[in-house]
């Protein structure tokens, strides 16, 4: 069986679609026509199941976090509306603008409608329902309360959504201004600054060492700026080729860690997502063990989640979660303390909560800290390069002056 939607007007004249599952598409054609619609269009949006029952990743890497926050809220408000789940997927599937997201989620609805339980048909889309995501659905539909559960994951996909919007908004600016300054001396030195040095050439004056310096420097670019980009892409194909082998990617989120100025702002992002996906969880009947390992996926540095998997080894032993967690020294004091008291006072989850909160307010405040002083930094170098530049032109003039007045 596979799902289509279709397209036409009725006998009144009215534009009418929706989504209805049939073996075939001439079996759609005539119950449509049997019910008075006219055809305009029909168009295939999932079919019964590919090989192993999975679906082409190439599709699910397209939907964004917003798509999927969306989408839960609107799941969350018809569940608690008394409306069936398979209901509910259907009008999601009609009313939404993305063609990606229409084909999981019509896989899904297929999925559920032949017995397979929410979670499950979810699980088959990894590049879009985390682990995170598939075990609260499971321990929702587990303990009969999936509109609480897709309530809190509406809200939880927010805040990350949110969070990630406020680091991409700060460094923006930075990331603009950066490619403009590059661009700036890019132009000096391969148009200006070659135009200028042939006048210098013609007049045969001995030229200052800064000058001749800045003219060496624009005739190499200007000559072989294919070789610098082809070391500037070559470099980038090498390094990225490299982070992804276990021991590069080790050695590169270790040094994120340890950055200045931005080591903190990152470390300080990665605590309060542990922190908020591992409150998430617990709040929603996930046991400790099965949140930690799930926590370890989510988190994307290396360095944490060996911090996070001898904590989860340490749980298993029947030890504390904080002791591990200071251990590691990636955990500031003040939120091991916190996890302590929680543990100690069967408060986990709302300390857990307040470590989050506290921390994405910091990361914002870090961020726009950092906004503030990289403007005017950016600002200083590129009025230095071009500094130099003129200088570099006028110490030649200068000198041409003097020896003019001299004779």
């Amino acid at each position: 069986m596979a799902v289509f939607e279709y397209k036409g007007y009725d006998s009144k004249g009215r534009e009418v679609k929706g989504l209805k599952d049939f073996d075939s598409e001439g079996q759609l054609k005539n119950s449509l026509q049997n019910e008075g619609i006219f055809i305009t269009s029909i168009k295939e949006i999932s079919s019964a199941k590919t090989k192993g029952g999975a679906k082409k990743s190439f599709f699910e890497k397209k939907i964004t976090i917003d798509e999927l926050a969306i989408t839960t809220k609107q799941l969350a408000v018809l569940s608690k509306s008394g409306i069936s789940l398979v209901e509910s997927l259907t009008a999601i599937i009609e009313q939404t603008e993305s063609e990606v997201l229409k084909r999981v989620l019509s896989q899904v609805k297929q999925d559920v409608n032949e017995g397979i339980s929410f979670a499950d048909a979810l699980k088959k889309h990894p590049k879009i329902f985390n682990n995170l995501y598939v075990s609260m659905i499971q321990a929702g539909q587990s303990s009969g309360t999936l509109d609480l559960v897709l309530d809190r994951l509406s809200e939880f996909t927010e805040n990350q959504s949110k969070l990630r919007k406020k680091v991409s908004s700060a460094l923006t600016y930075p990331i603009v201004m950066v490619v403009f300054s590059f661009l700036v001396i890019s132009v000096l030195f391969i148009v200006v600054i070659p135009k200028i040095s042939k006048l210098f050439l013609k007049m045969k004056v001995a030229l200052p060492p800064l000058t001749s310096a800045l003219i060496s420097i624009s005739k190499f670019m200007s000559s072989y700026w294919y070789i610098v980009l082809a070391i500037i892409f070559l470099s980038i194909y090498i390094f990225r080729r490299y982070i992804n082998t276990p021991k590069g990617r080790k050695k590169f989120d270790n040094f994120k860690l340890n950055m200045p100025i931005f080591g903190p702002i990152i470390q300080m992002v990665a605590i309060a997502r542990f922190s908020k996906t591992l409150a998430t969880l617990l709040k929603n009947g996930v046991p400790l063990l099965t949140s930690f390992q799930i926590v370890k996926n989510v988190v994307d540095n290396h360095i944490l989640k060996e911090a996070i998997e001898e904590a989860s080894n340490s749980i298993r032993e029947g030890e504390s979660i904080a002791k591990p967690l200071k251990k590691s020294n990636l955990f500031p004091p003040i939120v091991t303390h916190m996890i302590a008291i929680g543990e100690r006072s069967g408060q986990l989850e709302h300390m857990l909560e307040n470590v989050a909160t506290t921390y994405e307010s910091q990361v914002e405040n870090k961020l726009s800290s950092l906004t503030s002083l990289l403007e005017p930094f950016i600002i200083i170098f590129l009025g230095g390069v071009i500094l130099l530049v003129v200088l570099a032109i006028m110490m030649p003039i200068m000198k041409m002056n003097q020896l003019a007045k001299g004779r």
